[in-house]
């Protein structure tokens, strides 16, 4: 009777020590679920049933399905653009066309258009004498994250492209643009020696004086891209009455257009407003605003001008009545290189630069135009 007992006794320590090894690996099993956040299921293959065993998943706003359900009901809640895929690869695996089972696909969220993207993994885990599956079991898992990254690789790879492409193209027409204004000069000098007229030796003078402006303009474009990053956080601010500052750059570009065809203006409301700002970037946002208007206004009026907003802050635009920007193109006339008119001489950098500025100083830039109706360039800025 003791040795009976005693047999007993070993038995049952024994089986009290592999009951606590199946809680121990359960415990482990659930914390790995846990970690990935990742839900368990198996498929009773006879039923057509699916069960949800575990769901670890991030349970927001009800993505978490009932506990079992029809594997006929997938297709319900999958995008219709996946559904199919899905479904005949279930449906291989549950044949026993295929050994395994992994998919991608979007989980809709109610009736409108959001959803949320899954991956599944499924395997055979029973057969019947025949060698038919009875059983699958699988494991899911939410992927928004990955799926949010790789589109926003995909963005940035073609952003890049795209940069790269316009930059090739800036590179090749460079040369055509720096050849133009000079092959101007260097004719016109050749001819002053031989033109007696003094009318006519003014006016190659004058039109000296235009191209050796468009030719330093575009130098000194590719002089500022070129300063931007470098010196961006560099700043050297001081007190400035801005009004006499505005009012210089209006009269100069007033020189440089048609005054038959085009109207100069400025509306400036006080006659004096101090400003803490770093004032070669300030003259230079403005100059690039007032080149751009200039470039495509080829009758109408430029005007130039601000006003103050509430919070210290100044709301300086230039408004033309020129050629107007497709609203497709508002979007992209700041960046580098781009240019909305490849015809019109330029280097497509001067509102980039701009851009560039106007950020340094704390401030926000932006445009509203229309096609064939004008533009309104609009720079906000801090007066402090």
């Amino acid at each position: 009777m003791i040795f009976v007992q005693r047999r007993a006794g070993r038995k049952l320590q024994t089986e009290l020590v592999e009951l606590e090894k199946v809680r121990q690996n359960n415990v482990e099993s659930e914390f790995v679920l846990k970690a990935m956040k990742l839900s368990t299921w198996h498929i009773d293959v006879p039923t057509k049933m699916l069960y949800v065993d575990a769901d670890f998943r991030d349970n927001k706003g009800g993505l978490v399905g009932p506990p079992e359900f029809p594997i006929e009901d997938l297709t319900n809640v999958i995008d219709r653009a996946d559904a199919q895929r899905v479904w005949m690869a279930i449906d291989k695996i549950c044949t026993g066309a295929s050994p395994s089972y992994h998919e991608v696909y979007r989980v809709k969220l109610g009736k409108g258009a959001l959803y949320y993207w899954e991956e599944s993994y499924g395997t055979i885990a029973a057969r019947d004498v025949d060698g038919n599956p009875t059983r699958i079991v699988g494991t899911s898992m939410r992927i928004d994250a990955q799926k949010q990254m790789e589109a926003d690789l995909i963005a940035a790879r073609n952003k890049a492209e795209e940069s790269d492409r316009l930059k090739t193209a800036f590179l090749a027409n460079m040369g055509h643009e720096i050849r133009t204004p000079l092959n101007a000069i260097v004719g016109f000098a050749d001819l002053l020696p031989v033109v007696e007229s003094e009318e006519d030796r003014n006016q190659l003078i004058s039109e000296i004086q235009k191209n050796n402006y468009k030719l330093l303009n575009i130098i000194d474009g590719l002089v500022s891209m070129s300063k931007v990053e470098a010196e961006a956080k560099s700043l050297v601010k001081s007190q400035t009455n801005i009004v006499p500052v505005l009012q210089e750059i209006a009269d100069y570009y007033r020189t440089m257009v048609d005054g038959s065809t085009v109207v100069l203006a400025t509306q400036f409301p006080y006659p004096e407003i101090l400003m803490n700002t770093d004032i070669t970037k300030f003259k230079e946002i403005v100059n690039n605003l007032m080149q751009n208007a200039v470039k495509f206004t080829a009758q109408g009026s430029i005007t130039l001008g601000f006003d103050l907003q509430q919070g210290d802050k100044l709301l300086l635009w230039v408004l033309d009545t020129g050629k107007g920007i497709a609203e497709e193109h508002q979007e992209r006339i700041f960046e580098r290189f781009f240019k909305v008119d490849e015809y019109v001489p330029g280097t497509g950098l001067g509102l980039s630069v701009a851009k560039s500025h106007v950020e340094s100083l704390g401030g926000s830039i932006g445009v509203d135009s229309v096609l064939d109706n004008g533009s309104r360039f609009w720079v906000e800025l801090p007066l402090s």
